[in-house]
């Protein structure tokens, strides 16, 4: 092809007199030169496909049906003037290689959207950038009712929430589309799931729903006060009672298993030696033992013999598959939680993108009635000053090397008093130990049984306060590593606490006598470890946050009020939450406990902080909040639950007189027993024998479940990669494509000065 000639955009000219020249900010010019290029462009698309079309066909030893042809100084319907500036646009310069994987993205996606069936808005007339000629807007709107017929429901509310219509248009749409679908001859040809009857009572079961919901906002309570404390104190004070909501979901998947499988059947039937009831006096709220002793809340009530059913259900299996299975389904339960929270925590867009869309797009708050319109505006003002407040912590943030002495210090003293917290609970635990042995039975004896739960629970909550101060004389820039500092010390502590009391149950069965019932005996110990939990939270609650903000308001004359410490209070869950999981095998009640507990927890701590609290001084965005926190709950918490477990199944050794196990060598080698049993009694069942030979005690499974685990991480890992790669690559051609205009407005300029220049 020849060498290409001048530019050939064309631009209007007025050939009346040289004073009305066209100016280059002429409107006419502007966008008739536009229009042309963007219709060549268009046709040039086409014209690309074909050429790649060609390659390949050659590549692969083929001629292609067609060669392109040859038109001089055209090519395709265009100059080669006009190919040559479209090729220098800077969306046309990222090479090939990014190109072939942008092309490819799109591609599937196109696929994935004609796949759905949904119109599209352009097509419909309903976009803001329709032509206004297509037609008027009744009938854009028969065209779309007709496309609406032809859809499923779910995207049928899809394509209604996208339409550019106001409410009340698209519920009059969305009434004559029911009506029209609920008609016999409608869904005849549509081939309706149900009968006209049907929808209707469906639709009027809905109606009357959302109406209660709207009469009774009491019918949902959560939802209001997640939304006002959303808004009034930001994301971070948020993601705490999002993590206590979840928690109370894991207790109600826990615990109903356990009261289908076990409790529930062993209160119908009860042992047959029945134990001697003990009169309530009250102090069993606090110490877990006495009335509640021999009771359905302890391990030791359960039997070891079949109930009577057919076929005979035997009841110590019973017990231990629901609790294993129970493990199982928190661990998946957990893992489902943690992929799905990493995958909300990976942004699309910077902290700038999110800015951007809250400031532009984030104005049409979706509802019609003004309390929650200025709900939803204080949520929205909220998070902008979270995010102005995350940008401003990175441009300012700088590592002084001065500070690095205090902190280190600070992980000194920090250290030095987990240490010293553990040597005093061991002290105190050999103390009672001792007193209990020599002591004997009565109130006064279950009143000292208090003494370890009340020490550890102090330690536990009056140690974090001390962090507090060297947080506050380290003085970190950033909110969310201060956050993250205080989590990793209350969670050092709290771990160390634990495993010494884990050790000392299974050693020599907790606060005990040689003759009682150990697993009892730990339960109860866990029971009393979660009731003052419980009770020091609420004290907390009340001197930490009440009294002190009272001292600050009617003392002190001051407006200030305390914040919240997050920290410190998702530790409390979590360290909650494992006390109930380590309970699990010795008192199967014990996760509706922990429910009672998050229920009443909640409403307080959610009228503490309205009343009591101020929102943080230093708005941070808590966007990875709810992964580190399922992360902590996953790791320490739950797999060290899962190894004390395991523990006290394979290797201790039951109790002789009491529970379901009694008699055995170990929980797991009773089990073993059972099943045996089982398979000779009952022929048919013998493959329900074959797993824990094969699965459970074979190296080789395991060997091949981590495998095939550690696969589908790093295909996950992987597939993050390419997904991190694909927007990286359109975020730059995005760019590209803005600077598009700019290059085209430089190329009409010059252009123009051509054409002044000849006249």
């Amino acid at each position: 092809m020849s060498g290409p000639p001048a530019v050939t955009l064309h631009v209007p000219e007025d050939a009346e007199s040289e004073e009305q020249e066209p100016s280059p900010c002429s409107e006419g010019a502007m966008h008739s030169s536009f229009r042309q290029l963007i219709q060549e462009q268009s046709s040039l698309a086409e014209a690309e496909a074909a050429a790649a079309l060609e390659l390949e066909m050659r590549a692969q030893g083929r001629e292609p049906p067609e060669p392109w042809p040859e038109r001089g100084e055209e090519h395709g319907g265009f100059s080669a003037a006009t190919l040559r500036v479209l090729a220098s646009m800077p969306s046309r310069t990222i090479g090939r290689s990014r190109g072939a994987i942008i092309a490819q993205y799109c591609n599937r996606t196109a696929r994935l959207r004609q796949r759905g069936g949904r119109p599209s808005l352009r097509q419909l007339g309903l976009h803001p950038d329709a032509d206004p000629a297509a037609g008027t807007l009744q009938e854009k709107r028969s065209l779309l009712a007709k496309e609406l017929l032809g859809l499923s429901p779910g995207q049928r509310g899809r394509l209604l929430r996208a339409v550019p219509l106001s409410l009340a248009e698209k519920r009059s749409l969305r009434r004559e589309l029911s009506e029209q679908s609920g008609s016999p001859q409608d869904s005849a040809q549509h081939q309706a799931p149900f009968s006209p009857c049907k929808y209707h009572l469906i639709l009027g079961c809905r109606s009357l729903w959302y109406g209660l919901l709207s009469l009774c906002p009491n019918a949902r309570p959560w939802h209001g006060a997640l939304k006002r404390i959303s808004g009034r104190f930001g994301s971070s004070v948020l993601s705490y009672f999002l993590f206590l909501e979840r928690l109370l979901a894991f207790n109600i998947i826990l615990f109903l298993p356990l009261l289908g499988f076990v409790v529930a059947l062993q209160a119908a039937h009860p042992p047959s030696p029945a134990p001697s009831p003990t009169p309530f006096t009250g102090l069993e709220i606090l110490t877990g033992a006495g009335y509640f002793t021999h009771s359905l809340l302890y391990y030791g009530y359960y039997s070891n013999t079949s109930l009577p059913s057919q076929p005979p259900y035997a009841l110590p299996l019973a017990y231990a598959l629901t609790t294993g299975a129970c493990f199982v389904l928190t661990c998946v339960l957990l893992l489902c939680s943690m992929a799905r929270a990493f995958g909300e925590s990976y942004r699309l867009g910077g902290p700038a993108g999110d800015a951007a869309i809250k400031v532009f797009c984030a104005w049409d708050f979706k509802v019609v009635r003004r309390r929650w319109a200025q709900l939803q505006a204080d949520n929205i003002r909220t998070q902008l000053k979270e995010l102005l407040a995350e940008q401003r912590s990175r441009s300012g943030s700088r590592s002084r090397c001065r500070h690095v002495a205090v902190r280190l210090l600070a992980w000194l003293l920090a250290l030095g008093t987990v240490l010293g917290c553990a040597l005093a609970v061991h002290h105190v635990s050999e103390h009672m130990h001792a007193v209990q042995q020599a002591a004997g039975g009565g109130r006064q004896r279950e009143a000292a049984q208090l003494a370890l739960p009340l020490a550890v629970t102090l330690l536990s909550t009056a140690v974090p306060h001390v962090y507090n101060a060297l947080a506050a004389w380290e003085k970190h820039e950033s909110p969310v590593l201060e956050v993250y500092v205080a989590v990793c010390r209350n969670l050092l502590l709290k771990s160390v606490l634990l495993g010494l009391l884990c050790y000392q149950w299974l050693s020599r069965g907790g606060v005990c006598s040689a003759e009682a019932c150990w697993e009892t005996c730990v339960g109860q110990e866990l029971f009393r470890f979660v009731v003052m939990d419980l009770l020091f939270a609420l004290l907390d609650t009340l001197f930490g946050e009440l009294l002190w903000r009272l001292l600050l308001e009617k003392r002190l004359k001051r407006k200030q009020r305390p914040e919240f410490d997050i920290a410190r209070n998702v530790l409390e869950l979590i360290y909650g939450q494992t006390l109930t999981w380590l309970g699990i095998l010795f008192s199967p009640l014990l996760p509706a406990v922990q429910m009672l507990k998050l229920l009443l927890l909640f409403y307080i701590k959610k009228s503490s902080l309205v009343q009591n609290c101020q929102a943080p001084s230093k708005p941070w965005q808590a966007s990875h909040m709810s992964t580190v926190f399922l992360t902590l709950l996953f790791f320490p918490s739950f797999l060290g639950t899962a190894v004390f477990c395991c523990y006290a199944v394979w290797s201790a050794k039951p109790s002789a007189a009491c529970g379901p196990f009694r008699g055995s060598k170990s929980i797991y080698e009773s089990g073993k027993g059972w099943l045996r049993s089982l398979e000779s009694s009952q022929p048919a069942l013998s493959w329900f024998a074959w797993i824990p030979q094969h699965l459970l005690e074979s190296a080789a499974f395991l060997f091949l479940a981590s495998g095939a685990l550690l696969a589908v991480i790093y295909f996950n890992i992987q597939v993050v990669k390419g997904q991190r790669r694909v927007i990286r690559l359109l975020r730059e051609q995005i760019a590209k494509e803005g600077e598009d205009k700019v290059f085209l407005i430089q190329r009409l300029h010059s252009v123009y000065e051509q054409d002044k220049r000849r006249s």
